[in-house]
């Protein structure tokens, strides 16, 4: 059977055979019209002046906030090519931690530049590798426009945070954010690595009450919990010996599922005199090495301490702190500059961390314990985040985590660049003039998607209110003049130099921007069919 059906595809070799393409041609578009919703959904909140989402979740919670990242992670996207600029934007997130919103809109108008040149007749791979092409050169063009940072420069790191603030909705509060995270950054950069920066060495700590105002940086520990004093423990201790202990203070459990029956109170007597004994032992030992703190971690084989242990603790004035979360010890470690501890037996002053204090107090409507003054302490930091209300703090973070992400940037990249729409004019206009130069389809298509760039411009002046034509093509012409740094001031509602104004971003945030939204282009072109798999 197989024999006879090549017979005839031999002998019409010679001749030209009809291939129906419709339904490629089908699915590239439906997937390119998918992902374009998915970027026109969060379009308009790009920029100083953009809006603000409304996320509402079936379970009752609520999310204000115009992060493109946290945007596009709370949305229900079906359509797996839609899906792929969620991915886009979460890849930008990690890259580079600011431009999730950039990344996803530009790659939403190359999209369209990309259905136009299909629609002409443009073979897939013919755009997909004029677009490879367009990615590496808009990055050399970037790297022109840049200005080299010194680190020792505070005050430009300063306005590369702020401006990634501006357009947040705790904006307002840019003047005291904006410093802390470069405080906070510089504080934990390794001079053995210097472009290294792990911003898990910098800890979060959420607590509700007060304002944005009341945020502040904290040389040492915070924990969002109270002091264990049921038994009338103490709740500030100076000269502080901290043991961070992963084993229980409570009796023993037997390792199988079993009930004991007691049949009279000499039996009763006798547990309870053990339970005592072997409770009383472990507190003798953990005092005779001179530790006066202790952070033990959350059990879930029993419990961590008991009332008789939390007693016996607090008569020997040792001050506990409960329920310290398992991923929270490697931090906590590392800024005591100790060992945690996970058997009595290894219980030895050698493995103790040292602080000056360690004290409870009362923020907003709970308390914290705040450890302050330690010995030799590790390079990590802690920021307290304040809010009068859940969504305001929630946003409060995120926006101080973009802020963060952007120092983060100046430190692996040290580039300042424009911000204000004017590095996507300039590759606009001298990508445009290179496509004049190149021959034959790779002209077209670069030409094409140079005009592409220009939707970050003009979605600036969109979402400020601006006549956004006369906006860019006024910026069009100041560039042409050779203005390279002239952007859209949208609190001023006109172009201005952009650098003279202070809104600047790093350089990693534009090229991590283009390079990505090229990429996840290329692979949507490269999509011919959808295989559904049961």
């Amino acid at each position: 059977m197989a024999a006879t059906a090549a017979v005839p595809r031999a002998s019409s070799s010679k001749t030209e055979s009809y291939v129906d393409t419709k339904r490629r041609d089908d699915v590239r578009q439906a997937n390119i019209i998918a992902a374009r919703a998915v970027a026109d959904a969060v379009r308009t909140s790009l920029g100083p002046k953009g809006m603000d989402k409304m996320i509402a979740s079936a379970n009752g919670e609520v999310i204000i906030t115009n992060d493109g990242a946290t945007i596009l992670n709370k949305m229900e996207v079906i359509q797996p090519a839609a899906k792929m600029l969620v991915d886009l934007s979460r890849s930008q997130d990690a890259a580079a931690g600011d431009g999730t919103t950039t990344v996803v809109v530009l790659a939403g108008s190359l999209l369209k530049s990309s259905l136009s040149l299909l629609s002409a007749g443009v073979h897939p791979t013919a755009v997909s590798d004029a677009l490879h092409r367009l990615s590496i050169r808009a990055v050399d063009v970037l790297h022109g426009m840049a200005i080299p940072l010194d680190l020792s420069n505070r005050d430009a790191l300063v306005k590369s945070a702020a401006t990634s603030l501006n357009s947040k909705v705790v904006s307002q509060y840019s003047s005291l954010l904006a410093p802390l995270a470069v405080d906070a950054v510089l504080s934990v950069v390794d001079p053995a690595q210097p472009d290294i920066v792990d911003l898990r060495d910098v800890k979060i700590v959420k607590k509700l009450g007060g304002t944005v105002d009341d945020t502040e940086l904290v040389k040492g520990l915070v924990f969002d919990k109270k002091v264990s004093h049921s038994a009338g423990g103490p709740t500030r201790v100076e000269n502080a010996k901290i043991a961070v202990i992963q084993f229980q203070i409570s009796p023993p459990k037997t390792d199988i599922e079993q009930s004991i029956v007691v049949s009279d109170y000499t039996q009763m007597d006798r547990i309870l005199r053990e339970e005592r004994n072997y409770i009383l032992g472990m507190v003798k030992k953990i005092k005779a090495t001179g530790c006066n703190v202790l952070l033990i971690q959350k059990s879930i084989l029993r419990d961590a301490v008991t009332d008789l242990s939390l007693h016996y603790l607090a008569k020997v004035k040792i001050l506990v702190v409960k329920d310290v979360e398992r991923d929270e010890i490697e931090f906590i470690t590392k800024t005591l500059n100790c060992l945690p501890i996970a058997n009595i037996e290894h219980f030895r002053e050698d493995k103790l961390g040292f602080a000056n204090c360690v004290e409870e107090a009362s923020v907003g409507d709970g308390k914290i314990v705040k450890i302050t003054g330690i010995k030799d302490m590790g390079r990590t930091t802690t920021v307290l985040v304040r809010g009068s209300n859940q969504l305001v703090l929630d946003e409060a973070e995120r926006s101080l985590h973009d802020a963060l992400c952007v120092v983060r940037c100046l430190v692996n990249k040290k580039f300042l660049i424009a911000g204000g729409g004017a590095p996507e004019i300039e590759m606009s206009r001298q990508l445009g003039a290179w496509a004049k130069e190149l021959q034959g389809m790779d002209s077209y298509c670069i030409k094409e998607f140079a005009e592409a760039l220009e939707v970050i411009p003009y979605t600036l002046a969109e979402n400020a209110g601006l006549n956004s034509i006369v906006i860019v093509t006024e910026l069009r012409n100041r560039h042409a003049q050779g203005e390279i740094n002239a952007g859209i001031n949208v609190r001023k509602g006109q172009i201005t130099n952009i650098l003279e104004e202070n809104i600047v971003q790093p350089l990693l945030v534009s090229t991590s921007t283009i390079t990505l939204a090229a990429e996840c282009v290329r692979m949507i072109l490269k999509i011919d069919d959808i295989v559904t798999v049961r």
